[in-house]
């Protein structure tokens, strides 16, 4: 894989991985519209990929970094009684969300993203994503108005909330839907801020990265060649700064932002995107 693929790819991944507009359909996407000759079917492109992913989980881990020790000290006992049960029932809630993610995942990944991963499909399944997130800020509005102009925080988050921003989550194995868009819009449906769905779509967005890299980089050290290991670990590394500069940019906007329409830039995108890629696919 040349360099120029690799460092593009890793900023194309930090940025869609976390904003809600699909990295997988991205990837899909951009090499076909700008005629990269970049081979997907490669043995190392899944592992290479999988690398930017673990550069994202890594930013994810540094900004979130308070919660996670929260969680690993109230595994321990350490703290009053009522933050250790707040930190166990936290991690409980991050459990909950990752499994249907884990079992449909082992079962069907590879399954649905072949039949789903032509830039035709993933440009249309885009543009559904910009309806899925036109759908969440009408679920906001909708629970605004039946609890009397009271969302909840991550406090307030139930095991069924948990689960069902799970099963919301697992429509991203289909490219063009976006995992982080997907599992927010479970957290609106389920009664959350747009800051705390946002922030809940980051947390159980590690442990799934972490669980996909285990799998996966083994694979790609294994490979002839030590030149992609190495550019796979700078473009890792590139992916993760990316990462974390929009991870604070999308915590900050969803702070400033929490009202009716803050998920609408996107869904705007989305559709732009999308219909521009699918006219391209169709006509190319």
């Amino acid at each position: 894989m040349l360099a120029f693929y690799a460092y593009a790819l890793a900023v194309l991944q930090g940025i869609t991985e976390l904003f809600p507009i699909s990295s997988l359909g991205h990837v899909v996407i951009v090499p076909s519209l700008l005629h990269w000759t970049l081979d997907q079917h490669a043995p190392s492109f899944l592992p290479f990929v999988v690398v930017l992913h673990v550069g994202t989980a890594a930013a994810l881990l540094i900004y979130f970094w308070r919660d996670w020790v929260f969680v690993v000290q109230g595994l321990a006992g350490s703290g009053g009684r009522d933050e250790v049960g707040e930190a166990r029932r936290l991690l409980g809630l991050i459990v909950v969300a990752t499994l249907p993610a884990v079992a449909i995942g082992f079962v069907a990944e590879k399954t649905v993203r072949s039949l789903f991963a032509s830039p035709l499909v993933a440009a249309l399944f885009l543009i559904i994503n910009g309806v899925l997130l036109l759908l969440g800020d009408r679920l906001r509005r909708r629970g605004t108005r039946e609890r009397g102009n009271r969302l909840g925080s991550l406090g307030s988050l139930g095991w069924r909330g948990a689960l069902a921003v799970g099963f919301w989550q697992c429509t991203a194995f289909i490219p063009g839907i976006s995992r982080s868009g997907a599992a927010m819009v479970g957290g609106l449906f389920a009664g959350l801020h747009h800051e705390d769905a946002a922030h809940f779509s980051f947390l159980i967005a590690t442990p799934i990265i972490a669980g996909a890299a285990v799998l996966e980089v083994p694979k790609l050290l294994r490979l002839p060649g030590h030149g992609i290991s190495a550019l796979a670990i700078g473009a890792g590394l590139v992916a993760g700064v990316t990462a974390y500069l929009s991870v604070a940019f999308l915590m900050r906007y969803f702070r400033r932002h929490n009202f009716d329409n803050a998920l609408m830039p996107f869904a705007i995108y989305c559709w732009l995107f999308g219909c521009v890629a699918a006219l391209a696919s169709w006509w190319g």
